[in-house]
């Protein structure tokens, strides 16, 4: 007898969307306008070249209404703009030497951290305030699994000295982060009449 494990697909925020022929392209047209401004969120921190910033909510609050693939795509194509020169990273920064600065490594992470998020939405974990809390924990320590050896590598720092210059400053507001996305999407999922 075999056994086969079946995982329940639900929808994630952006299949309730009406459709339209471009709804794909506008959603993700969406998410990458919505990671580029929280991106310009940005407060300098005067010991470490990582500054605070919108961009990790936006990302991950766009992976989870869009879901893994749509999330991918908006994350890959943000890190693509922003590459031509479109001034979409932190504080209107663009261009490939932005890309392999000191923040590169949690740009690879963002779009790691869309599927991981994006799966967890389809698996439901966003409708309710502690599968959503979850999730964005989970999609933040993603990113830093990219961001800080990235960090240490052009830095030029041990690995424990760059996890104090490029992750722990961050986790108090990484926490406030995920307690704002457990209030925003499962009261989402409520106004369009889902909540299991």
């Amino acid at each position: 007898m075999t056994s086969m494990s079946t995982t329940v697909r639900r929808p994630v925020l952006a299949d309730r969307a009406p459709h339209l022929v471009a709804r794909e392209a506008l959603l993700i047209a969406g998410a990458v306008l919505l990671v580029a401004a929280s991106a310009q969120i940005v407060v300098p921190l005067p010991f470490t070249p990582v500054p605070v910033t919108g961009s990790t909510f936006g990302v991950l609050l766009a992976a989870a209404a869009l879901g893994p693939t749509r999330g991918v795509a908006a994350m890959t194509l943000y890190l693509i703009l922003g590459i031509a020169g479109v001034p979409v990273f932190l504080g209107a920064n663009a261009g490939l030497p932005y890309a392999l600065g000191a923040t590169g490594g949690y740009l690879i992470g963002f779009i790691v951290a869309a599927w991981v998020v994006g799966q967890l939405a389809r698996r439901g974990l966003d409708r309710r305030p502690e599968g959503t809390a979850a999730a964005f924990v989970l999609g933040s320590l993603v990113v830093y699994a990219f961001g800080v050896p990235w960090l240490a590598f052009v830095l030029g720092v041990s690995l424990s000295e760059a996890v104090a210059l490029g992750a722990l400053p961050f986790l108090i507001g990484d926490a406030l982060k995920a307690a704002l996305a457990a209030a925003v999407l499962p009261l989402a999922w409520s106004v369009v009449g889902e909540t299991k």
